[in-house]
């Protein structure tokens, strides 16, 4: 299967885990794939990069969003009901990607509408097959609205 195009994929990452974000990088880059990974430390700059505000003034749109649920400010929850309630914002794809199992939370996001719930992987080589799926699923087999 081919890439869905030769721009780069954007992605936004929504985690304040210094050590899940290298992780989360090494592992698309060792999928290779064409790609871009902005971060956000927590929901509210989560926010001011997906509107654009501040320092984001120049940020791009991203394709996707893998959002933690556990942030500082504004959690993952708080986030996500923004995004799927704004009409500029609720058409991007959101992956909740957390250490979370609870039944709770994965009702809580779905009744949000996030697009999918992952539970993160403790071993590394599960954390790579994660990746590797995420990208397959989101940016080989589904077709996105395009972010321009």
């Amino acid at each position: 299967m081919e890439q869905r195009s030769l721009a780069p994929i954007e992605i936004l990452l929504v985690e304040d885990n210094p050590d899940d974000v290298a992780l989360t990088v090494r592992s698309f880059k060792k999928a290779r794939m064409q790609n871009r990974i902005s971060v956000a430390e927590d929901g509210v700059e989560g926010l001011a990069f997906l509107r654009r505000e501040g320092k984001y003034a120049d940020a791009p749109r991203p394709d996707i969003i893998l959002l933690d649920l556990n942030l500082p400010r504004m959690n993952g929850h708080e986030l996500l009901e923004i995004i799927k309630t704004d009409p500029a914002l609720k058409d991007i794809p959101v992956i909740i990607l957390t250490t979370s199992k609870s039944e709770e939370d994965v009702l809580s996001t779905y009744k949000l509408h996030s697009n999918c719930f992952i539970t993160k992987p403790v071993l590394m080589e599960d954390f790579d097959r994660v990746i590797r799926t995420i990208q397959d699923f989101w940016f080989v087999v589904v077709k996105l609205p395009s972010s321009k």
